[in-house]
């Protein structure tokens, strides 16, 4: 037991490490630096981690990318919804589709929708926009484009028969 969280806990710092790095590759889309990379590390941490690790290492992500100067409080609400959405949804179901779906509905709703009130209460940016065209578009651009990226990846491994031995490696 010990050695699968020890396993868990190392593969989660490397993932916040891989989503860390991949924000250098970020672009602007109306208020926000959209990062697929932070997305592509939610779902693979759903995938072989399960929803608490997932959570933490987009916790841990956040935290560094702000404390490095290479994101903004947007990445709080722009990846942990999404990394425990599709963390809860794969857990339940098992289902690839549907865990790509968490992380973009988790995201883009969830975590646009929470943005805007961190927004006027943390930053002191004005009202004057709805969350909806100021955060969840954003949101679902960055997170659509990380589930693309993740789905081809899981997809891949699963075909060469790759997932299954890494998922039995994590204990899930």
């Amino acid at each position: 037991m010990k050695q699968t969280n020890t396993k868990k806990l190392a593969v989660a710092a490397v993932f916040c490490a891989v989503a860390v790095a991949g924000s250098l590759f970020s672009f602007p889309v109306f208020g926000s630096k959209c990062s697929p990379a932070q997305h592509m590390v939610n779902i693979l941490c759903a995938v072989l981690l399960g929803p608490g690790y997932g959570l933490g290492a987009a916790f841990a992500a956040a935290l560094i990318r702000n404390l490095l100067g290479l994101g903004s409080l947007m990445a709080f609400p722009g990846s942990m919804f999404g990394a425990l959405i599709c963390g809860l949804v794969y857990q339940k179901t098992q289902n690839i589709p549907a865990t790509l779906i968490g992380e973009v509905f988790g995201t883009s709703v969830l975590g646009g929708l929470t943005a805007y009130p961190v927004a006027i209460f943390l930053m002191g940016k004005s009202a004057a926009g709805l969350a909806f065209y100021a955060y969840v578009i954003p949101f679902l651009i960055s997170t659509a484009g990380g589930a693309v990226i993740s789905g081809v990846l899981i997809y891949s491994l699963k075909k060469a028969n790759i997932l299954a031995g890494m998922q039995e490696a994590m204990g899930q």
